[in-house]
């Protein structure tokens, strides 16, 4: 947390042929006709009504089944839980905005407008000594920004930035981790889920009345917006505001539960069960505490939610819980009692903090499996996906809503609801930054360190348990 179905299409590929010259030749079984080409995926695309998925199949790619392996983890938030990322967004924008307003001061004509759900899009990054937004390729290099709300020209960006780079983007792009603590980490904030997705349009308005009363008093402003900021989420996601019924956020989501979580499908109940049936580990790692994540999985999984899985660790304070050597806490109810160690861990147990190091020889353990194959969903880019491929050498599946919002990379079919908080018509898509002609550093992530990127696992549920998935490429 941020305080701390598509079916197949219709044309199926029978036949394919690989030729001596590289090329290779596809037949479609329903419209009957043939398509010779090279390897490229471009030349395949002349078939109107071929999906990317069998494009991945008939390429030679490797593909990819749930049932490889032997511990599969999940991410609860907006990964096994879906949230109705509409009504939640404007119900942050709503408790941020008002805190601002009424604990630090900012001007309400600024804040308390209309939300503009145009401007918002996942993975922002906040300049805060600067007062600008700002989108980056993989290399670092930076490809869209605004002032505020004032949308930059590259020439105006490179004002700032001199040839569009800076240190603190180029550290990350090297390593998220480089930034995540430590100097740089007061230098830059990245905006990475639907937890704090709103913040993005909080900070550009709060710094538009800034540079407002810049002009008034013929001077410049000092921003220093970020603090406030993370005082208003402190405010919502204090993990002691959830029993408490405080800080608005929890006590809205607790009497209305229905206005902001979607339920399971039979599906993906029956999904898990079959994982489970099939001798998989299956665990649960999630950055909420325990009372939060027991009301969410209730919530959406439903009242035996803990069943599905051999053992649940809240609070891991990821992305550390992949890095560090804390220490499991073991549980009274939501109270914390003390240390628990390796040895005393228990199948069917629920802890908080923890470290992957001993979650993974305690699953090793239970397997009875001398190396056993281990795999993590999630839907955040640093914290469930890069961290744990590159530090921990695990397998991983992104889940991102937004190639369904936006209804590409082959997930056209789809209407998702909420697409109109999903896609941005100021920054244009998630994944490529038309302006400049870059993927963006949040799609090379994923392409470089998921195996497979779905919209939601409830579009992997509506296959079978071991189908065969083409991944990333």
């Amino acid at each position: 947390m941020f305080a701390y179905r598509h079916t197949l299409k219709s044309h199926f590929i029978t036949d394919i042929i690989k030729l001596g010259n590289g090329k290779l030749l596809y037949k479609c079984d329903q419209c009957d006709k043939k398509y010779l080409s090279h390897l490229s995926r471009l030349s395949v695309n002349k078939h109107p009504k071929l999906n990317i998925q069998n494009i991945h199949e008939m390429e030679g790619k490797p593909n990819f089944k749930f049932t490889n392996y032997d511990c599969i983890g999940f991410d609860l938030d907006n990964t096994l839980a879906r949230y109705k990322v509409g009504n939640m967004i404007e119900m942050e924008y709503d408790i941020i905005s008002k805190f601002l307003v009424n604990k630090k001061g900012y001007s309400k004509d600024y804040l308390l407008k209309p939300l503009d759900h145009n401007f918002l899009i996942k993975g922002l990054i906040v300049d805060d000594e600067n007062g600008n937004l700002l989108r980056i390729a993989p290399d670092g290099k930076i490809i869209q920004a605004t002032h505020g709300t004032k949308w930059l020209s590259l020439e105006e960006i490179s004002k700032y930035y001199p040839n569009r780079r800076w240190k603190p983007t180029d550290l990350f792009t090297e390593d998220p981790m480089q930034t995540w603590n430590g100097p740089y980490s007061e230098r830059m904030r990245t905006l990475l889920d639907y937890y704090d997705i709103v913040i993005s349009l909080i900070f550009a308005r709060a710094v538009d009345w800034i540079d407002e009363l810049g002009k008034q008093k013929h001077e410049k402003q000092v921003y220093n917006i970020w603090p406030d900021v993370l005082d208003a989420a402190v405010y919502m996601f204090n993990r002691d505001h959830f029993q408490n019924d405080e800080g608005e956020y929890f006590p809205q989501i607790k009497a209305s539960p229905e206005k902001y979580y979607y339920k399971c499908s039979d599906n993906l109940i029956k999904w898990l069960q079959m994982l489970k049936e099939k001798g998989k580990q299956l665990f649960l790692i999630t950055g909420s505490h325990v009372d939060f994540a027991s009301h969410t999985a209730t919530n959406t999984i439903g009242a035996n939610w803990r069943d599905y899985f051999d053992i649940v660790i809240c609070y891991a304070k990821k992305p550390g819980f992949f890095l560090m050597k804390r220490d499991f806490i073991g549980l009274n109810g939501v109270k914390e009692t003390g240390p628990v160690t390796l040895e005393d861990l228990k199948l069917g147990g629920i802890y908080t903090h923890g470290n992957w190091t001993d979650l993974k020889q305690f699953l090793t353990k239970q397997t009875k499996v001398l190396n056993p194959k281990f795999l993590y969903v999630g839907d955040n880019l640093v914290q469930d996906i890069y961290t744990p491929n590159v530090h921990c050498h695990c397998d991983t599946v992104t889940v991102c809503e937004e190639l369904e919002a936006e209804r590409t990379h082959g997930f056209t079919e789809n209407w998702h609801p909420d697409e109109q908080f999903l896609c941005s018509t100021i920054w244009g898509s998630y994944f490529h930054c038309k302006v400049t002609n870059n993927i963006t550093n949040w799609y090379h992530i994923m392409k470089n360190h998921s195996l497979l990127c779905v919209p939601s696992l409830e579009y992997v549920a509506t296959f079978p348990v071991d189908h065969e998935f083409p991944v990333m490429s």
